[in-house]
């Protein structure tokens, strides 16, 4: 168990990378899961239709399959993916210090897989809304975009929460998968490293692994347990 405290080091780095790649790609999948939700109840049917093929595809796709082709199939697409370098966030990358473009390709078949499960929460959480409020809404003359931003979402969000979070918590453990797509010092790679390179036994380097994504689950799932138990009461 030595090994805990003599590479505690890399162990923490390969816990804070793998944060940073949770934490984007849980902001990315909650955007392009909310544009989604929007196609999916959009009044016009190729919007519908569209949103329908999305939510389709992706939540029945392995999420192995999906990393796959963000791993190998985008660098094929442009050289050293230069198509996906945004001034902006190559500055945050930069500042993070994380390994490009592979970090980026995580980012992105995390966040599309896990968009199609969020516009699902959301989607429950709106069908949660009593018909009457967006009856009275559009009885008011408000348009669709009018709606759904004043009246739809800020009720459905308070149903959608515990059922995001368990997305989110599932994301997490998904985020597994990136060390074995070229991601280089997250902690599943991490693990890989002391074990076939280092040498170590894998039961403790398990035991260290499976704490650092304790850390970032437990906290997330005793915060929904509460906010679930604080909406049974309101109800």
């Amino acid at each position: 168990m030595s090994v805990l405290i003599d590479k505690f080091d890399v162990f923490a780095g390969g816990f804070w990378l793998t944060l940073q790649i949770c934490f984007l790609a849980a902001i990315g999948a909650l955007i392009l899961g909310a544009v989604v939700a929007v196609l999916r109840i959009s009044p016009v049917p190729p919007l519908r239709a569209l949103g329908t093929a999305y939510v389709t595809v992706f939540r029945n796709l392995p999420l192995t399959v999906v990393m796959f082709f963000a791993a190998f199939g985008l660098p094929a697409l442009g050289s050293n993916a230069n198509f996906l370098r945004i001034p902006g966030l190559d500055a945050v990358f930069s500042r993070l210090g994380t390994d490009l473009p592979y970090f980026r390709f995580a980012l992105i078949a995390l966040s599309l897989y896990t968009a199609a499960f969020v516009c699902e929460a959301l989607r429950s959480g709106v069908n949660a809304v009593p018909p009457g409020q967006a009856e009275a809404a559009r009885s008011l003359g408000l348009t669709f975009g009018q709606n759904l931003r004043y009246v739809v979402l800020p009720q459905s969000w308070k149903a959608s929460i515990v059922p995001l979070g368990s997305v989110i918590i599932a994301m997490i453990k998904n985020s597994a998968l990136v060390g074995f797509f070229g991601v280089i010092g997250d902690l599943s790679q991490t693990a890989d490293q002391l074990t076939s390179a280092g040498g170590y036994a894998f039961i403790p380097v398990a035991i260290g692994i499976s704490v650092g994504y304790l850390i970032m689950t437990v906290p997330l799932g005793a915060l929904l347990d509460r906010i679930e138990k604080r909406q049974a009461v309101a109800r």
